[in-house]
């Protein structure tokens, strides 16, 4: 079995018979932080010129400069589960097109068995040419609203196969030397459901690589490439020596963990397994995925790209929060996921759902390897993402609309010392997605926000607690909205975990309130509204971190004085007794708990 990183060959000499200069600590450190400048300035772009609110609001996309070796160099991760992904769709593009790429051509790329992570996820990448010759690349991958298929804003819990999920576009040239390649753009729109919102933000993406481009020149003008390919070695070289005086914080040896998927959107009786062993040795780690389960008849497959980001994320957000997340930092990290099973599906299997569902699995199971050999420098489980994709027609605005609920955020998880954080964005996303403004929501969508606060309880317990989860209600305003609820975390065995004494959080509650009844929303799963219809989302909170009544009685009464805590789940998790008619103290009865009495 051949282990899998995105690391290619090494950097080549300067001149062919000369070694490359080295360049000064301070001059390397000027151009380290002008790259990450100009892949944040690439991201900026796309929010303000995008058309989706999936770009302009949640920030549903990530930048990246690769250099001429296709090496990432700098990188913008509004969303970190696609930052691992990023190097295996631009060594696809440059290895289809190699001997054929021209000044000006603009690329693109979805398809997940040619090197993308995800169908919905659009890869635009362009190449930065310096007196006839490459030097770096521009990219950009998001999630676009639409991209064909039977899905709904690209998810699609039916799908058998890729081909139910989207239209597939392997690497090609969008623009050819400067030119727009009309036809390619033309086969594109025909086959979604929301040309216009995918056409702009196509333009936009197209438009922020090329100001990554133009800086990139600048910067090639400024300082010439040796001197500037001579510093990116030395940036990677750092980040290595980074990356493996924290894996020799880690004791050597041998750590294995596992969890688990709600279900595959098609037989929704049973969970999926996915299984990791992390092999520590000397400075290097290998994440072995061989005993995950064979891949799933629905979407939640993960692809190889998917797969390895979602690795490193998780020791990244982890004992690697400190390292420079590029090439340099990639050489100590090894991916072993073998074809045909969930962490890496064989074509043409479905993958939509593999950015979230699958994605959070993965973190999970490398966490809890991890929390094996040093508890301290991991959270205890964030709460996994489940809302809904919508799409139709929205009479206020004339037009046909496509948006993720990106306002049913839960919980963090608590780690050593520290609360979880309230509110956060699901762990593929460091927590970094935007909430929309409710109005805004409401201004480009036929949806009233009815409810939209904290959900008491909904944190996991312990010494320290997990972030709080929210309750998101909402009615739909409009007919015939086609609605995709994907994610997970609906069963006890998929809802945030505690660690080291801490509590589990509770797992999410979703209902759908129509003039029929309720129903019970499970994940992975079609709907459709109706004008009046309710959407409940009750998203669960982080697990907890240490046991619950070595939590300062002081900080239980603020969570429940804050509405937090209720007097019930004080006394019953944390052994803190307080009246509910004056939500006073009884230190008494208190002391007397706590002490097991």
């Amino acid at each position: 079995m051949k282990k899998t990183n995105t690391r290619k060959s090494a950097a080549r000499p300067a001149r062919a018979g000369k070694k490359a200069p080295i360049i000064d600590p301070i001059r390397v450190s000027v151009i380290d932080n002008r790259l990450d400048a100009i892949s944040r300035e690439v991201g900026l772009s796309m929010l303000r010129t995008s058309r989706s609110p999936i770009f302009s609001e949640a920030r549903d996309f990530v930048t990246g400069i690769f250099d001429r070796e296709l090496r990432l160099v700098a990188q913008t991760a509004y969303i970190p589960v696609l930052m691992g992904a990023l190097p295996y769709a631009v060594r696809s593009i440059a290895g289809t097109f190699a001997g054929d790429v021209q000044d000006g051509d603009v690329f693109i790329l979805n398809d997940p068995y040619r090197g993308n992570n995800h169908p919905p996820d659009i890869t635009i990448a362009k190449p930065v040419f310096h007196k006839g010759r490459i030097e770096f690349w521009s990219v950009s991958k998001g999630h676009h609203a639409d991209v064909g298929g039977r899905g709904v804003v690209g998810y699609n819990p039916g799908a058998l196969s890729v081909f139910d999920e989207c239209i597939r576009i392997p690497p090609a040239k969008l623009y050819m030397a400067g030119k727009l390649n009309r036809a390619l753009m033309d086969t594109i729109l025909i086959n979604v459901h929301l040309p216009y919102l995918v056409e702009g933000d196509l333009h936009c993406q197209v438009g922020a690589v090329t100001i990554g481009e133009r800086n990139l020149k600048i910067l090639l003008e400024k300082y010439g490439p040796e001197i500037l390919h001579a510093a990116i070695n030395q940036i990677f070289d750092a980040s290595e020596r980074q990356m493996r005086a924290v894996l020799r914080t880690v004791p050597n040896g041998e750590y294995s963990a596992e969890r688990y998927v709600d279900h595959d959107g098609i037989h929704k009786d049973r969970m999926i397994g996915v299984r990791v062993k992390l092999k520590v040795e000397k400075e290097d780690i290998t994440f072995d995925f061989s005993a995950s389960d064979p891949q799933a008849a629905g979407y939640i497959n993960s692809t190889m790209p998917n797969t390895a980001s979602s690795a490193y994320l998780a020791l990244f957000m982890s004992v690697g929060s400190g390292v420079r997340f590029n090439e340099g930092a990639l050489r100590a990290l090894h991916v072993i996921a073998p074809l045909g099973t969930v962490v890496n599906a064989a074509e043409p299997a479905p993958v939509t759902g593999c950015t979230i569902a699958s994605a959070q699995a993965i973190i999970e199971a490398v966490w809890l390897a991890l929390a094996k050999a040093v508890p301290d420098k991991v959270d205890a489980g964030w709460a996994r993402w489940c809302a809904p994709a919508t799409m139709g027609f929205n009479p206020r605005t004339g037009r046909p609309f496509g948006d993720i609920h990106f306002m049913a955020k839960g919980g963090g998880g608590a780690s050593k010392g520290i609360d979880g954080w309230n509110h956060m964005g699901p762990v593929v996303c460091a927590g970094g997605v935007r909430a929309p403004d409710p109005e805004l929501h409401e201004l480009v969508n036929p949806y009233t926000v009815l409810q939209y606060e904290y959900w008491p309880d909904s944190a996991g317990a312990g010494e320290w607690r997990g972030g709080m989860g929210t309750i998101y209600r909402w009615r739909v305003e409009t007919d015939n909205i086609a609605v995709a609820n994907f994610g997970g975390g609906n069963r006890p065995e998929t809802a945030p975990f505690g660690l080291q004494g801490g509590k589990a959080a509770p797992p999410h509650q979703l209902f759908l309130r129509t003039k029929e009844g309720v129903t019970k929303v499970d994940t992975e799963s079609f709907y459709n509204y109706s004008t009046g219809d309710i959407f409940e989302i009750y998203e669960s909170g982080g697990g907890g971190y240490g046991p619950p009544q070595q939590r300062p009685v002081k900080k239980v009464m603020d969570d429940v004085q804050n509405g937090l805590v209720s007097v019930e789940n004080a006394r019953h998790e944390y052994g803190v007794v307080i009246d509910p008619e004056t939500q006073k103290l009884d230190e008494k009865a208190t002391a007397k708990l706590r002490s097991g009495a």
